[in-house]
């Protein structure tokens, strides 16, 4: 009877342990998948305000923006589909509701398919960028960074 009782105690431990590793593994993950994900916004914010002020001519900028634009959309949709463990539920929602405010402005920035070169000027997409990967220090608050 008491061999019975040790190994589902031991069982149990065993069970419980694999469980917390797992959400350790799924929040490390998480941490990378973000980080990377702020990393690209970031890129984005330097090589468009790098285009914005260099000297091509309008076409060449706007193909280049359209280009840019369509791939950080894509890049938005596809990381809000991530897979989020439950103590990053709280700065993911953050994340994934400025997510949809830079969507928003890349719609704005848009009329008939094409880039609204001024309007892009005019936007708020490299502030909302910043406002976004600020919450990199709350990332790091997860204890993994």
């Amino acid at each position: 009877m008491k061999k019975i009782f040790y190994s589902l105690v031991i069982f149990l431990f065993f069970i419980s342990g694999c469980s917390i590793l797992e959400e350790t593994n799924n929040t490390l993950n998480y941490v990378t998948e973000t980080t990377e994900y702020f990393n690209e916004l970031n890129n984005f914010a330097e090589e468009t305000s790098t285009l914005i002020s260099g000297k091509s001519t309008n076409n060449e900028l706007q193909t280049e923006l359209e280009s840019k634009l369509t791939s950080l959309e894509e890049t938005i949709k596809e990381y809000n589909t991530i897979e989020v463990p439950s103590i990053a539920e709280g700065i993911h929602q953050d994340i994934t509701n400025k997510n949809e405010q830079l969507i928003e402005i890349i719609n704005e920035t848009q009329q008939n398919g094409e880039v609204a070169i001024d309007q892009f000027k005019e936007s708020e997409i490299y502030q909302t960028i910043e406002n976004l990967t600020s919450l990199k220090d709350q990332l790091e608050q997860l204890g993994v960074e």
